[in-house]
């Protein structure tokens, strides 16, 4: 840019800032947010100084603070408000398990970052790498010398699973009251893929309606 005779801004095409120590300087050390805006054609974003905050902004639009991205504190702490995360549990409603997947019914929501959990089913917003953790109990397990006992996270590319085999071997009369099991996978997940929290017992059990145990989380993590 440069300023003419009157004082005011003239658009230039481009701008080089030369020297062997070149600085640009946005602001005068005055209480007041700075930014830079990328004017596209469908779509704005900034890089900006939330003075009031001490944070360092990037976001989507030309207004700073309504859109955030990512924010960095003034102690290096980087936060990204819109990052997909979920966190849900079951506390109402036990569920038969009998020879069949079950997926978990969740009734209480901890917390959706980007609202991508919906009907007991995680949809990914877009390609990447998904940290998903499952913890379950289940209770009232009648079992049989051969049964299986299954914790599953089964998402649109792959099943990942914890399995008890043949858990008459693990538990000596083959009737277990309560179990617990848990697992965590770093899933692969394209855009619109879903991921459901399952369970499967060759014989009858219920998958324990306690939101302490019963619980499902994940996130994008890459």
């Amino acid at each position: 840019m440069a300023l003419s005779k009157a004082g005011l801004v003239e658009p230039v095409d481009s701008m080089t800032v030369t020297g062997t120590t070149p600085t640009l300087t946005i602001g005068d050390a005055g209480a007041e947010d700075t930014k830079i805006v990328f004017d596209g054609n469908a779509q704005d974003y900034h890089i900006g100084l939330d003075d009031s905050a001490d944070d360092l902004v990037i976001g989507k639009g030309s207004t700073l603070g309504t859109t955030s991205h990512i924010v960095i504190d003034e102690n290096g702490h980087v936060t990204m408000p819109l990052q997909s995360a979920f966190s849900v549990n079951k506390s109402t409603s036990a569920q038969t398990v009998n020879a069949a997947y079950v997926d978990a019914a969740f009734n209480n929501e901890v917390y959706d970052v980007n609202g991508d959990f919906s009907s007991d089913t995680f949809t990914a917003p877009v390609t990447g790498k998904y940290q998903l953790n499952w913890n379950v109990v289940v209770v009232d397990v009648t079992g049989t010398a051969t049964g299986t006992l299954i914790c599953a996270i089964r998402t649109s590319n792959r099943s990942y699973h914890s399995k008890f085999q043949d858990y008459n071997d693990i538990f000596e009369d083959g009737d277990v009251a309560r179990w617990s099991m848990n697992m965590s996978v770093l899933a692969d997940m394209d855009a619109n893929d879903t991921v459901t929290f399952s369970v499967f017992s060759n014989d009858e059990c219920q998958i324990y309606n306690d939101g302490e145990a019963t619980h499902a989380s994940g996130y994008l993590a890459c």
